[in-house]
């Protein structure tokens, strides 16, 4: 079981990137779906989150009307639009998938099943 994230990369601040994660070895198409991200020297955060059928989001305060996510269920993938990006945003992150069908999204406690992370470098 896999979730392989890619599209981090280097970009200037107020630049754009997008994120996706896709699964492999099972389906997730029924699991919320979560991103979160490591910055240097600190702990592990919520970025966003989607429900299973994508009719409900959850955004960190920090990116909310900067970031959105979405899922395509039929190819198992899940998107990070990221876009005016800060030099504050640079982090590796990290795509997850819930354990359960429900729970709060917010929660890193509630997610089984991790990416091996993409690095994203916002310069100023």
């Amino acid at each position: 079981v896999q979730l392989q994230a890619s599209g981090g990369g280097l970009v200037q601040a107020g630049g754009s990137l997008t994120l996706s994660c896709a699964a492999s070895g099972r389906t997730f198409s029924s699991y919320p779906m979560g991103w979160f991200r490591q910055g240097p020297g600190k702990e592990r955060e919520f970025v966003a989150a989607i429900t299973w059928r994508g009719s409900s989001t959850d955004y960190a305060d920090s990116v909310k009307g900067r970031f959105t996510i979405s899922r395509d269920n039929v190819k198992d993938i899940v998107f990070l639009q990221m876009n005016s990006l800060k030099p504050e945003d640079t982090a590796v992150y990290y795509c997850a998938a819930m354990r359960r069908g429900s729970g709060i999204l917010s929660s890193q406690s509630e997610y089984g099943y991790w990416g091996q992370g993409t690095q994203v470098t916002v310069s100023s």
